[in-house]
């Protein structure tokens, strides 16, 4: 196993935490000098903030360990391609690499639709490697939205059961 392996593996603990409360499954982690110093899942619905996803989650913990927004020397690994607002924080924070583990072809904008992370219009850019135990990062989204859509089904006709 890599050390992107192993780390991506941390960032799916973190996405079944958000699963476990019914949010999307997406996970994170930050690791400086083979060191976990942040974790983050989402939890938008959870907090009702726009602003927990699980990516922004760990930077806020990573700057706390380092004592600055600056995580320079920094590896984010994160199961789903950022959106536009982590992709534009993590180049904020100047992360230099970035290790994702699948596409968002929706919202991505680490290469997706945009690719702001290796924009170089930018004072920074982060290396960006894709497709990291992506199958894994893929099939967790797939089995959460696949329960959630026989879920709303079941739900749906139990409603219009009990009005008839």
């Amino acid at each position: 196993m890599t050390l992107d392996e192993k780390y991506m593996r941390e960032a799916l603990k973190q996405a079944r935490k958000a699963m476990k409360i019914g949010e999307v499954p997406i996970g994170c982690v930050i690791v400086y000098e083979d060191r976990i110093i942040g974790r983050g899942y989402n939890r938008r619905n959870t907090d009702k903030s726009t602003f927990s996803h699980a990516e922004i989650t760990a930077m806020k913990k990573a700057g706390r360990v380092i004592g600055d927004w600056r995580l320079e020397e920094c590896t984010l690994y994160v199961t789903l391609e950022p959106c536009q607002m982590c992709a534009g924080a993590i180049i904020q924070a100047r992360i230099p690499r970035v290790v994702m583990g699948c596409m968002n072809p929706k919202a991505g904008c680490g290469g997706s639709i945009l690719n702001l992370l290796e924009m170089k219009e930018f004072n920074h850019q982060a290396e960006v490697v894709r497709g990291v135990l992506e199958e894994d990062c893929s099939r967790i989204l797939k089995d959460f939205f696949g329960d959630l859509r026989k879920r709303l089904k079941t739900e749906k006709a139990e409603k219009l059961r009990d009005s008839q």
